[in-house]
């Protein structure tokens, strides 16, 4: 099985988490802090997600990840919260910004995500992993990450973990 990496910020980190915990294909979940290159070097909310390209595509990825989170949120390039999605090898760029740009066309929105360089990553206290699948009857769960998931039961059904699909 050949494993990639990719990471996903835009928001809470807790919400990010599940929404891709819940997807076919992915491996492992990471929750912490991520970083890139100047001016995008102050760390920020997000996840690193390893994922079976034979069973989810990264193009597949991305549109989730645009899909789950206020895209076009007043986010800060510098901020604890970055819409961004971090590329591990010069290969995934060319996928990534054609998603970006076609989920822009389709919504005729600037696309306001970035496409960053992958540099450092740091995880969240380990209290906080696995946030919604340790109670997903939290009140944050219920009102944040159920729509997400929802979302997902809606538009993805294909790809939602079985366990995931009748919540």
């Amino acid at each position: 099985m050949k494993v990639e990496k990719i990471g996903f910020g835009g928001g809470c980190h807790w919400c990010t988490e599940g929404v891709f915990q819940a997807l076919r294909g992915v491996i492992q979940v990471d929750q912490g802090f991520l970083r890139s290159d100047a001016p995008s070097d102050t760390w920020a909310e997000g996840v690193v997600v390893a994922f079976d390209p034979a069973i989810i595509d990264l193009g597949t990825l991305a549109e989730v990840h645009l899909r789950t989170h206020s895209v076009n949120g007043s986010y800060s390039p510098e901020g604890r919260y970055r819409s961004a999605i971090y590329i591990f090898d010069a290969d995934q760029r060319g996928e990534v910004a054609r998603t970006v740009a076609a989920f822009a066309q389709e919504t005729n929105a600037a696309a306001r995500t970035l496409v960053l360089a992958f540099r450092d990553f740091k995880p969240s206290d380990a209290r906080y992993h696995n946030y919604y699948r340790t109670d997903p009857d939290r009140p944050f769960c219920r009102r944040y990450i159920d729509p997400k998931l929802d979302y997902i039961r809606q538009n993805f059904a294909d790809i939602i973990l079985p366990d995931m699909a009748g919540r």
